[in-house]
């Protein structure tokens, strides 16, 4: 049997929703990040972009386990020297941009490089439950209900 290596023309995507209200935003990374690379198919190539695009509404209701919300730090630098700002994911989640907290957890995820900015270029991430794609017609997938551990009240 010989070795199977999908050509990127031959790649069908599906377009995913997932609502994250109440779910942890780790395990929502991770699987979002698996759908992305196309990991979950048995046509994976690690070399192609067949993931399928994935949608995220309510990002701005999902939640962070123990004390993440006050002690975890995201770092950023401005290009000037010394200019390293810091934000706390609860400085974050009060902000303007609730979302970035989701779109951050599963960039981390994602591999660096061409592939993976292009990977990247399949999420879209907004922080209220209205989306402009409904003529893409995404399929619901529940989250919650595939593990326990993946639901937390707020």
């Amino acid at each position: 049997m010989k070795t199977f290596s999908a050509k990127p023309a031959e790649v069908t995507k599906k377009w995913v929703l997932i609502d994250a209200k109440g779910l942890v935003v780790g395990r929502l990374a991770s699987l979002v990040a698996m759908r992305l690379r196309g990991k979950h198919l048995p046509t994976y190539t690690p070399h192609v972009d067949c993931g399928d695009h994935v949608i995220i509404i309510n990002a701005a209701q999902a939640v962070l386990t123990g004390r993440k919300r006050e002690q975890k730090t995201y770092y950023k630098h401005t290009g000037y020297v010394g200019h390293v700002k810091e934000h706390t994911a609860r400085q974050i989640l009060e902000g303007r941009f609730p979302e970035r907290v989701v779109e951050k957890a599963v960039e981390r995820m994602i591999p660096r490089g061409p592939l993976g900015r292009i990977q990247m270029g399949n999420l879209r991430v907004y922080p209220g439950a209205e989306h402009p794609h409904e003529a893409q017609q995404p399929e619901t997938l529940d989250v919650a209900k595939m593990n326990r551990k993946n639901m937390r009240a707020a």
